[in-house]
C-alpha cells in the first residue's frame, strides 16, 4: 500500500518547482506593489489595472485553447458569487492600502492576525471548536502582532495597521465563503477564479470614482512627467508594476490548481516562513526599510506560531482517519486571498 501511495505522490521536482514559483511570484508582487504605491495615490486604480490584465490573460488563454472558460455569464452564478466578489474587492483594496501606508518589511506584521481571525471565523460560522494547542498557536501569533505594533517603539502608520487588521479579518471570512462559492460553480476552481477576477473588475471600476481617485488618475495618465533622466516616471512605474503583478497574479491563480495537489500544509508554512524573512530583507535592501530587533522578533514569533499551528493541525488529523485527510491550504489564500492583487 505504501508503494501505491509513493506512486501517486507528486515528484520532488514538481513540489520544489511549485513552491519556488510561489516564493518568487509572491515576493515579486509584494515588491512591485510597494514600488508602484510609493509613487502613486491611486491604489484602487492600480488594483483595477491588475484585475483587467488578469481578465485579458484569461481570455487570451481561452482563445489559444489552453483553458476552457464560460464566456457567457450565468446570472444565477453571478448572484451566487456576490458575497465572494464583495469580499474579494474589499479585501484586495484593503491589502493595497495596507502596503501603501506601511513598509514592505512590516507588511507581514500588519496582516499578522489572519490566522487567529481564521480560527475564530471557523468557530463562529462552521462551529469548528479549536483545541487548546490551536488556541496556543493563535495566542503566539497575536502576541507577535502586538510586539510589532505596540512594543517595538518604531513609528508606524496607524492607518496602515488598521487596514491590515481589517484585511486580515476579511481574508479569514473569505476562507469560509470560498467553500460555498465553489459549490456555485460546481466545484471548478478555474471558473471561480475567472468569475471572481471579471466581476471584481466590474465592481471596482465605479468605486475608483466614488473613492475620489479620478483626479489622481487623470494626473497620472495625462499630467507632466518631469523626472530626471536616470529615473522612471510615475506612469512608467505604474504600467510596469501593473504588468508584473497582473501577469504573476494570473499565473498564481492557474498554478493554485496544481499547488493544492502537490504541496502539503507543512511545506506551505515553511515556504511562508522563508517568504516572510525574504520580504523583510528585500524591503530593507530595495526601500531602505528599518528592521529593528523588535520588528524582527515580531516577525519571528508570528512565523513560529503559524508553523506550530500547521504542525498541530497535521498531528490532530493523523488519528482521525474517518475524517479524511487534512485539508490542504491553498498558497494564494493565506495572505493574499486571491493571488492577483493580495501580495503575500
Amino acid at each position: 500500500m505504501s508503494h501505491s501511495r509513493d506512486q501517486n505522490a507528486p515528484s520532488r521536482a514538481l513540489v520544489v518547482a511549485t513552491v519556488s514559483f510561489y516564493l518568487v511570484a509572491a515576493l515579486s508582487m509584494i515588491m512591485a506593489n510597494k514600488w508602484v504605491l510609493n509613487v502613486t495615490d491611486t491604489p484602487l486604480f492600480f488594483l483595477l489595472a491588475q484585475l483587467v490584465i488578469a481578465v485579458v490573460l484569461f481570455l487570451f488563454a481561452h482563445l489559444l485553447g489552453l483553458l476552457q472558460l464560460p464566456l457567457r455569464l450565468d446570472m444565477q452564478v453571478c448572484k451566487g458569487l456576490i458575497p465572494m466578489v464583495g469580499l474579494n474587492v474589499v479585501g484586495l483594496s484593503f491589502s493595497n492600502y495596507t502596503l501603501k501606508y506601511v513598509d514592505a518589511s512590516f507588511y507581514q506584521v500588519a496582516r499578522g492576525m489572519v490566522l487567529p481571525f481564521t480560527v475564530g471565523t471557523s468557530y463562529v460560522f462552521l462551529h469548528s471548536r479549536p483545541s487548546l494547542r490551536v488556541i496556543l498557536a493563535c495566542s503566539l501569533v497575536t502576541f507577535g502582532f502586538f510586539v510589532g505594533v505596540f512594543l517595538d517603539g518604531t513609528p508606524i502608520s496607524l492607518i496602515g495597521v488598521t487596514f491590515g487588521v481589517a484585511s486580515s479579518l476579511i481574508t479569514a471570512v473569505h476562507s469560509v465563503v470560498i467553500k460555498k462559492s465553489l459549490d456555485v460553480v460546481k466545484g471548478s476552481a478555474l471558473h471561480l477564479s475567472w468569475y471572481t477576477n471579471l466581476l471584481s473588475a466590474i465592481v471596482l471600476a465605479p468605486l475608483v470614482v466614488v473613492a475620489g481617485e479620478l483626479p489622481d488618475v487623470l494626473k497620472l495618465l495625462f499630467g507632466p512627467n518631469d523626472v530626471p533622466q536616470d529615473e522612471m516616471s510615475a506612469l512608467s512605474t505604474f504600467v510596469l508594476g501593473s504588468a508584473i503583478t497582473g501577469v504573476f497574479g494570473f499565473l498564481m491563480s492557474i498554478a493554485s490548481l496544481l499547488s493544492i495537489k502537490v504541496t502539503s500544509p507543512i511545506t506551505h508554512m515553511v515556504s511562508s516562513a522563508v517568504r516572510g524573512v525574504a520580504a523583510s530583507f528585500l524591503g530593507k535592501w530595495l526601500f531602505s526599510d528599518v528592521i529593528t530587533s523588535g520588528r524582527a522578533s515580531s516577525i519571528a514569533v508570528i512565523l513560529f506560531g503559524s508553523i506550530y499551528y500547521t504542525w498541530v493541525k497535521h498531528v490532530e488529523s493523523l488519528p482521525a482517519q474517518a475524517k479524511g485527510p487534512y485539508e490542504r491550504v491553498p498558497l494564494e489564500e493565506v495572505e493574499a486571498g486571491k493571488a492577483q492583487g493580495k501580495p503575500e
